[in-house]
């Protein structure tokens, strides 16, 4: 008699475990950070990896201010945003947002990888980024991850 179990399991809130990772951004690649990132806030890491559901962990992100961007995209690379008046669209790169609010190049690429919709949005809530070295989660006893062991 065999007794294996070939049954699909598909996790829930109740029963998804959720950690605390801390990553540190200085020296990294902005979007090679923001994607490991993604698939760390999606959960498709795990083996319990279930496409509508929550089943991510949250991340804190240090050291917003020190990120690299390769090549001219400093410079080059362009926000869009629109205030809502006519003649409102408002342009912006990367340097300039780094000079005001340092957190937003990270937070903006993170959530461009994300999905478009009401999980996106909850995904998007398990991220905190932070411009100096310091953060205020520590009584979720955060590990520290290391990018490179991600594949």
């Amino acid at each position: 008699m065999d007794t294996l179990s070939y049954k699909t399991v598909s996790a829930n809130k109740a029963t998804v475990v959720k950690e605390w990772f801390v990553i540190d951004a200085e020296n990294e690649v902005l979007g090679r950070l923001a994607s490991k990132v993604a698939l760390i806030l999606r959960g498709k890491l795990k083996p319990s990896y279930t496409p509508h559901v929550d089943c991510g962990d949250n991340v804190i992100i240090l050291n917003a201010e020190k990120i690299r961007l390769t090549g001219k995209k400093m410079s080059d690379k362009q926000y869009v945003r629109y205030t809502g008046y006519p003649g409102g669209q408002r342009f912006a790169n990367p340097e300039m947002v780094l000079a005001k609010h340092p957190e937003r190049v990270i937070e903006m690429a993170v959530k461009g990888m994300l999905p478009k919709n009401r999980l996106g949005s909850q995904l998007f809530r398990n991220l905190n980024v932070y411009a100096g070295s310091e953060h205020k989660h520590e009584a979720q006893q955060p590990k520290k991850l290391d990018l490179n062991t991600i594949k």
